[in-house]
């Protein structure tokens, strides 16, 4: 059973819209999983429009890939080197820690992501 960086079980990140590498709710992981979509982040306008800029427009609905677009309020399984390029572009969102994939704590310490940790988790 997956981890979250708080030690206990992988919690849902998100069923409404449906994310996760494996479009389970949960932010898991694997090996195919290059991209590491490890990181429950709360959307909002600010990482939707440096995503955006960044090459990665989440915002944009995509039918042909069942993807609806993301709105402010949203959370997400985001990739975690867009987190940390987010983070040193001081634009990071909030995380829900309990359902953040604990292999994040091989890159990102604890402390700090509390430091981002959102009111739901």
């Amino acid at each position: 059973m997956a981890k979250n960086v708080l030690g206990g079980p992988l919690m849902v990140c998100s069923s409404d819209p449906v994310t996760g590498f494996f479009r389970k709710g949960k932010c898991d992981t694997c090996a195919d999983d290059t991209g590491m979509h490890t990181v429950c982040a709360l959307m909002t306008e600010d990482f939707l429009m440096f995503s955006k800029e960044h090459g990665n427009d989440l915002s944009t609905p995509r039918p042909e890939f069942s993807f609806p677009g993301l709105e402010a309020g949203d959370y997400w399984c985001l990739c975690l080197s867009r987190w940390i390029q987010a983070f040193n572009a001081d634009c990071a969102p909030q995380i829900r820690l309990d359902a953040t994939h604990a292999s994040v704590l091989e890159f990102v310490d604890l402390t700090r992501l509390k430091e981002f940790a959102s009111e739901n988790g």
